[in-house]
């Protein structure tokens, strides 16, 4: 019994001394080191979480960037700072190693939080690699090739682990490429296996006459067409984001409808309709306009649009006001004529011309800068990289 009291009294003392340790600390003395570490690591948040929080001295949250907690705790260890650590660096150890996965459906929606009614926030289509983060309810944090941080249903994808992952990483593949279509069960006259859309990944496992056979993330077998698909390195190889290209690639998605975070043949927002034409000719964009605007090179639009090139990028907003810094909510692509294509109720034409019937002065009076986009300037050249590589 006296052993026990000594216990308690030992026990009661060591977090007496960590709650006496917290409290030392001041919030406003430790959140300074917090936000610039968020500037120089995780500006955007869309593509880095550092969910971090200080209450007293205790830190606690999570990352995904190892370097930029161990900048931190540097920072508070330098100015002499007293903390207690308790961030955790992702992926969350319940995944049991399987922290990569692939999309096994035609368009995957991923989502701001971990459930259907939540806002569309990207797609990812079928074969697409992610790095998994963590879980919650059946839902995955994970990351896109662009980078893009979202919730995916955990029906829609195939988890794995390294050695699963880099099996399929080397097996060889086949694109998807036209708008829409099927894979079925049997070469002739088979029952649909999965809907298919432009950019979707399968595994060639042979031929039957006039259709692949193929293998698909989470193991189903199934047929398609051969007219309808493309060895990916022939596709790799074909690939020429020229002007002409592109604006020929832009013209096959019109009258695809809006939809807000969708980059596929299923629907399109602004940014996911540029993203999507570029990706058609080999070139990785980042997602959102606001992100897209900050890479490429400044076209000089100030007196006329004589500068422009079919293929630039149009972008829109609100210009900086008193505190208020610049917005960029949409974006297009010029093709020429005075005309840019872009997603805005539909994909669409419209023209800068105010004598021409598809004038549009709405976009004309909120046009920002435009951008030219070289391969050098992407997020990845699918012609010289490996699009699975994360």
């Amino acid at each position: 019994m006296r052993i026990l009291i000594i216990f308690y009294f030992i026990l009661l003392t060591a977090c007496s001394s960590n709650k006496a340790l917290i409290k030392e600390g001041q919030v406003s003395t430790l959140q300074p080191y917090i936000d610039s570490i968020i500037n120089a690591y995780a500006p955007d948040k869309r593509v880095v979480l550092f969910d971090v929080e200080v209450k007293d001295n205790l830190l606690k949250g999570e990352t995904t960037s190892p370097s930029a907690k161990a900048a931190l705790l540097r920072s508070l260890q330098s100015a002499n700072k007293k903390f207690i650590d308790s961030i955790i660096v992702l992926p969350e150890a319940q995944l049991l190693q399987q922290t990569m996965a692939v999309v096994t459906v035609s368009v995957a929606n991923l989502r701001t939080q971990p459930e259907h009614k939540a806002e569309l926030a990207t797609q990812a289509i079928l074969g697409t690699p992610l790095q998994v983060w963590k879980k919650l309810r059946g839902w995955y944090l994970v990351q896109t090739p662009d980078k893009y941080l979202a919730w995916v249903d955990g029906d829609a994808i195939a988890r794995m682990d390294t050695i699963s992952y880099n099996k399929w990483m080397k097996k060889p593949k086949l694109i998807y490429t036209k708008p829409f279509g099927f894979a079925y069960s049997l070469p002739a006259d088979g029952a649909t296996v999965s809907d298919l859309v432009y950019g979707s990944i399968m595994i060639i496992n042979g031929e039957d006459n006039n259709f692949f056979k193929v293998g698909l993330p989470d193991g189903r077998v199934a047929f398609v067409a051969k007219t309808e698909a493309k060895l990916y390195k022939e596709w790799q190889t074909t690939r020429q984001p020229n002007t002409g290209n592109l604006t020929a690639t832009a013209k096959l998605l019109l009258g695809i409808p809006y939809l807000w975070g969708g980059t596929s043949f299923k629907g399109v927002d602004c940014s996911g309709f540029t993203k999507t034409v570029y990706f058609m000719n080999g070139l990785v964009l980042p997602r959102d306009a606001s992100q897209q605007v900050k890479i490429g090179e400044e076209i000089d639009t100030q007196n006329n649009w004589n500068n422009m090139r079919p293929g630039d990028l149009l972008f829109f907003g609100s210009t900086v006001e008193y505190s208020r810094p610049e917005r960029v909510v949409h974006v297009g692509m010029w093709i020429g004529n005075n005309e840019f294509i872009h997603s805005a109720g539909k994909v669409r034409i419209s023209s800068m011309d105010p004598a021409a019937d598809n004038y549009d002065a709405y976009e004309k009076k909120r046009f920002l800068r435009a951008k030219r986009i070289s391969p050098e300037a992407s997020l990845l050249d699918l012609r010289t990289s490996n699009m699975y590589e994360l």
